[in-house]
């Protein structure tokens, strides 16, 4: 049982440590399948309902099968896979990163309803897959993919609405549940942008037409995480 508990944790602390790294160095990987390997294991990660809404679940006291009947995913806090789909790469990119900015003010607002070690290593992986959001988006402008301005399938783009933080309930039991569907919602999302992730690897894997590598050929280079990420402060706190 010992072995069998070590073999299914030494995989996440691997990829633990690749969050730390990335977060730390800023740096960017100049190779396109590296960096498309490491956002497609953060995304399994980050769509693993263990390191989030579970954990709230517990703290929260709703794991009766009949509350969590109601902690199902809220339409429109997240887009929906089949929107992701339709968008280019640069905007796929993008809307992840406006995505991601939603759930670390989220995070933030629940500091006092979430286990402190759920909440800072929600956070930690947030950040360490924005950075890798830069570098790939960084990457496919300076190759000039035709693909980061084409859908990802064919299909008009969505307009996709800013997204907001959720209004909050009238009653404490009411926003508990209220907050366990937007988490449930954060790892669905996840799952879809990992189904995305993985397109684009299996497309690259049938043509060699598209280098993006070859605009970073001289190596990695130390570069500034998107937005929403940068604004942290390393406590992960956000500013008002």
């Amino acid at each position: 049982m010992r072995a069998q508990r070590m073999q299914r944790t030494l995989p996440s602390l691997v990829l633990r440590l690749l969050f730390l790294c990335t977060v730390a160095t800023g740096k960017c990987s100049g190779k396109y399948h590296e960096l498309l390997l490491q956002l497609q294991r953060q995304a399994d990660l980050m769509q693993d309902t263990s390191t989030l809404v579970d954990p709230y679940i517990r703290f929260q006291g709703l794991e009766s099968p009949k509350l969590q009947e109601h902690c199902r995913e809220h339409p429109g806090d997240f887009p929906s896979e089949d929107a992701l789909w339709r968008l280019s790469r640069q905007d796929f990119l993008r809307t992840l990163n406006v995505t991601l900015g939603l759930v670390l003010r989220m995070l933030s607002a629940l500091q006092q309803d979430l286990p402190e070690a759920a909440q800072q290593q929600t956070e930690m992986n947030v950040r360490g897959f924005g950075n890798n959001i830069h570098c790939m988006a960084q990457l496919l402008r300076g190759s000039l993919d035709p693909e980061a301005a084409e859908p990802t399938q064919p299909g008009p783009g969505p307009t996709l609405p800013p997204l907001l933080p959720p209004m909050p309930p009238s009653s404490t039991f009411q926003r508990k549940l209220r907050n366990c569907r937007f988490l449930r919602g954060y790892h669905r999302f996840m799952r879809a942008a990992g189904q995305v992730l993985r397109s684009w690897g299996e497309r690259r894997g049938r043509s060699r037409r598209h280098s993006p590598h070859r605009a970073l050929q001289r190596g990695a280079r130390r570069t500034r995480p998107f937005l929403e990420v940068r604004r942290l402060s390393p406590r992960g706190q956000l500013p008002r």
